[in-house]
């Protein structure tokens, strides 16, 4: 009988951090709490953009193991996470904001998993997303202030295929910083890699199905203000995508489940579950 009780009381807490689970990423429309980051001009990418050619791989998975054991690097890093803190008293504007942001947002998502790794995911830390941690343009600052407050207002659905959150069913980690002169072609490869990978978004025009990424649910509404779904799943995906939606093709659209378990190169996050995200969520 204690047995059935405390399962009852399991299952209880289980349904009632889904809705939590389910904007794990701070997903959806903005909150009061996330505010708009003001980042300052003429940050210097260069060491970020060694470190992503050297740590990252093709698949966009990252070396935690390798990265966190070169203090050099760790430091090179951090240096460059410090350079966002100066006060912002001329800050930067248009494509330098959103490629300095960009890369701000994926720098500290991957400085958070180091900061505890080996961990199975970024949700094993507390409130990652959430929490105001970073000093940016000389106020405190989160990832969902970098997302939510500022990019994508900035950008709206463009803002998706660049930002990164440690997890497998991200859109892939490229091998290159972001910068301003580039920002626009950066991110239109960017959603090209990401949808060309079957394993995170895949198409079926023979079945006039496609299954998408949740992020595509998540975000509904910043397609819906830019560019709707299936005309950003005819611009930038394979031929297995334009097909399915040449000529305005009504398709059936499912969304693969998010796997939150980390990009590690190694076998970290490649058996994380739901139950694992839901118990690291309670933990909070």
């Amino acid at each position: 009988m204690k047995n059935k009780i405390t399962l009852i009381f399991s299952v209880i807490a289980v349904l009632s951090v889904i809705p939590l689970v389910a904007n794990a990423q701070g997903g959806g429309d903005k909150k009061e709490k996330d505010v708009e980051v003001k980042c300052p001009s003429g940050i210097d990418h260069g060491a970020w953009d060694r470190l992503l050619k050297k740590y990252v791989d093709g698949k966009g998975l990252v070396n935690y193991t390798a990265w966190k054991a070169s203090q050099a690097d760790m430091s090179a890093l951090d240096a460059y996470v410090k350079q966002f803190a100066a006060k912002a008293d001329k800050p930067a504007e248009g494509n330098e904001k959103a490629a300095s942001l960009t890369n701000a947002y994926n720098a500290i998502a991957i400085r958070t998993v180091l900061a505890s790794y080996p961990i199975e995911s970024i949700h094993e830390g507390t409130k990652p997303f959430e929490a105001k941690d970073w000093t940016i343009g000389g106020a405190k600052a989160s990832l969902n202030d970098i997302e939510n407050g500022t990019l994508r207002p900035q950008l709206k659905y463009r803002a998706h295929s660049v930002l990164v959150c440690a997890a497998r069913s991200c859109p892939p980690l490229q091998q290159t910083a972001y910068t301003a002169s580039n920002f626009e072609a950066q991110n239109d490869k960017a959603f090209t890699i990401w949808l060309a990978r079957e394993d995170l978004n895949k198409f079926m025009p023979q079945e006039k199905k496609a299954e998408i990424s949740e992020i595509f649910k998540w975000f509904k509404s910043d397609f819906e203000k830019s560019l709707s779904v299936p005309k950003v799943l005819a611009q930038y995906g394979p031929a297995s995508a334009k097909e399915l939606t040449e000529g305005g093709t009504q398709f059936e659209t499912t969304y693969l489940s998010y796997n939150w378990g980390l990009n590690d190169q190694g076998s970290h996050g490649r058996n994380y579950s739901k139950i694992n995200l839901i118990f690291d969520n309670l933990g909070e």
